[in-house]
């Protein structure tokens, strides 16, 4: 076994002057990168072209892609932490690879994706590594990376790996119109998928995730700010500004991000928003937050065990875990969380680095936060650090169950769908093995998710549930939900389950209680759940919701009033403070009102 790195970043000294909130400083950052680093040079092959890592989860692109995906994100590492000898070792292998080692960069293949990392570590050191390669060298790395010019991209995030190659091959003036080509339509393509105040959508449909934080704001933000392109930085930057007004939220006090979308095992990638943000004066957030928030992700994952004891990152959230892994995820995969070291490019006496740590949004208050390109509704506290994001208009039913759920949160996971387990009868209630969901009659399935609207603590969509229609709004204050469901088209006499939070990290407690139409239903799974039945009409249900990490909470039956007019199936809400609301959840009008007093 190769040996482990002697330093690790968490056996540092911490800082608490100037970081009084994570202890980190630069210097654990740096120590981090290093470690890691450290950690695959064993792995590399013969010629240093290839990093095979150890693990059985192969990727469906295969052995050889998976080495140069090795390759790829450990040099991004490198390149942020611009380490010379590091630099000179990948150097090595980039004059090897080039030779035909490498994967030809064809339609739709995973090789593109790594050409946009390497051609990135290129373009950010070019002093340090291009320009001290032999001519003959760049001549045959040009040519490779000048495939992506014209491969075709998955609809996605991937038409801006053409975009970071083009950027990179114009700089050094190799086929600088079919560069300048590629880029245009790269950021051409992605016009389409904005959706508003900082959001995109990953491709078609409503895909929303990280993956707007660390490729769809990070690549075009990049590019304008290397290619010194004002007009450019002035409209991606502004909108990677307004973004990061409600990212900053999506982290809990423990630093931990929102455990939601696909790809999780890139884990501190998550940062990626953060730092780019102070890189490029892109940016409403203080430099003290900045660090505090984005030192709290790298240390969340690096005291929960997602480097083994190889000094490896593992496949999975905090240690291995299958469940957030997808068909393109091989032994090198979590390395792309190489891009959360963005930050290493901020000279030291940058203020991100000298500043005292200031708190992040779920430190200073509690917070119901409408984010509107989404159809998201977030809500903090303050008590306990803990984020939860009410889903009501992201889905990709690919990657069930990170995006399909009705909620989610930075002390839980979702409860993955069980391979092979047999559907339940139609006629029974069904097992609950799904947290945050509504069965209509044993179907957990929703799809369709049609956004009803977002505000001042509320949020609404309607979804499909196997044959019926399911319109869902959520009231919150505090850590409290009032969750209403209306069910329509499931006839007469249909189980309907409605379930709430999966049990959370140890100190966290998930509460459900019925309110209007359901009662108590005990299954041993570990997700509350509560059933009632569907009668000859449209049915409402609705519960009252609780996920706290508080000690010792205030009774939920005392911190919220529901009530349920039958005559015309309003839920009158009144909470400790302000006025009773009204919503209706029939026809979609589900705009809370406020009741005459």
């Amino acid at each position: 076994m190769p040996p482990v790195p002697s330093v690790r970043p968490w056996s540092l000294p911490e800082d608490r002057t100037l970081s009084p909130y994570t202890g980190y400083t630069r210097a654990h950052w740096e120590t981090a990168a290093d470690a890691l680093l450290a950690a695959v040079e064993p792995y590399a092959s013969d010629d240093l072209a290839l990093y095979h890592l150890p693990g059985d989860h192969e990727s469906w692109s295969g052995r050889l892609s998976d080495g140069l995906e090795g390759y790829a994100r450990t040099l991004l590492l490198a390149a942020f932490r611009r380490d010379e000898k590091a630099l000179e070792r990948y150097g090595e292998g980039l004059a090897a690879g080039v030779t035909g080692v490498w994967p030809r960069i064809e339609d739709r293949s995973q090789p593109l994706v790594e050409a946009a990392s390497i051609a990135l570590a290129l373009r950010l050191t070019r002093p340090l590594l291009w320009d001290r390669l032999p001519e003959g060298v760049r001549q045959r790395a040009a040519a490779w990376l000048s495939d992506a010019l014209t491969a075709e991209p998955w609809p996605c995030n991937w038409e801006l790996f053409p975009v970071t190659v083009g950027g990179f091959l114009s700089e050094i003036g190799y086929e600088t119109d079919a560069a300048h080509a590629a880029v245009d339509r790269g950021l051409d393509a992605i016009e389409k998928w904005y959706v508003d105040d900082g959001w995109y959508t990953d491709g078609d449909g409503r895909k929303f995730d990280y993956y707007n934080g660390w490729a769809m704001h990070l690549y075009p933000v990049l590019h304008a700010w290397l290619a010194d392109d004002a007009a450019l930085l002035d409209l991606y930057g502004g909108r990677l500004s307004r973004h990061l007004a409600d990212y900053a939220r999506l982290f809990g006090a423990d630093g931990a991000p929102l455990h939601q979308g696909r790809s999780l095992t890139y884990r501190f990638a998550t940062t990626v928003p953060l730092w780019l943000g102070a890189l490029t004066g892109s940016t409403p957030l203080p430099p003290g937050q900045t660090r505090r928030q984005a030192s709290g992700a790298l240390k969340y994952f690096l005291d929960r065990g997602a480097v083994d004891d190889r000094g490896l990152l593992t496949l999975g959230w905090r240690g291995p875990n299958p469940a957030v892994l997808q068909g393109y995820s091989g032994p090198a995969s979590p390395y792309w969380a190489s891009k959360g070291f963005l930050g290493l490019l901020l000279p030291p006496e940058h203020a991100v680095w000298t500043a005292t740590e200031e708190p992040g949004p779920a430190e200073r208050e509690d917070a119901v936060t409408a984010v509107a390109g989404p159809n998201w509704l977030l809500q903090s506290t303050r008590s306990d650090g803990v984020v939860r994001l009410h889903n009501h208009g992201s889905e990709d039913v690919r990657y069930d169950p990170f995006y399909t759920r009705l909620a989610y949160s930075t002390v839980t996971e979702p409860v993955p769908v069980v391979p092979g387990a047999a559907p339940p009868s139609p006629s029974a209630p069904a097992p609950a093995p799904y947290d945050n969901s509504v069965f209509v009659g044993g179907d957990p399935g929703r799809s369709g998710i049609e956004p009803l609207g977002v505000g001042d603590g509320w949020a609404a969509s309607r979804h499909r549930a196997g044959g019926a229609r399911v319109t869902s709004v959520v009231l919150v204050r505090g850590a409290v939900e009032v969750r209403a469901h209306l069910v329509a088209g499931a006839g007469a006499g249909t189980v309907v389950r409605v379930t709430g939070w999966a049990a959370g990290e140890e100190g966290t407690r998930a509460e459900i209680r019925p309110v209007f139409g359901l009662s108590d239903s005990v299954d041993g799974s570990a997700v509350g759940s509560l059933t009632g039945v569907t009668g000859e009409a449209d049915t409402l249900f609705v519960a009252l919701v609780r996920l706290t990490a508080e000690a010792d909470p205030v009774p939920l039956e005392e911190t919220v009033s529901v009530r349920v007019t039958e005559d015309d199936g309003e839920a009158r809400v009144r909470w400790p403070e302000g006025p009773e609301l009204g919503v209706r959840v029939a026809d979609g009008a589900v705009v809370p009102r406020e009741m005459e007093p």
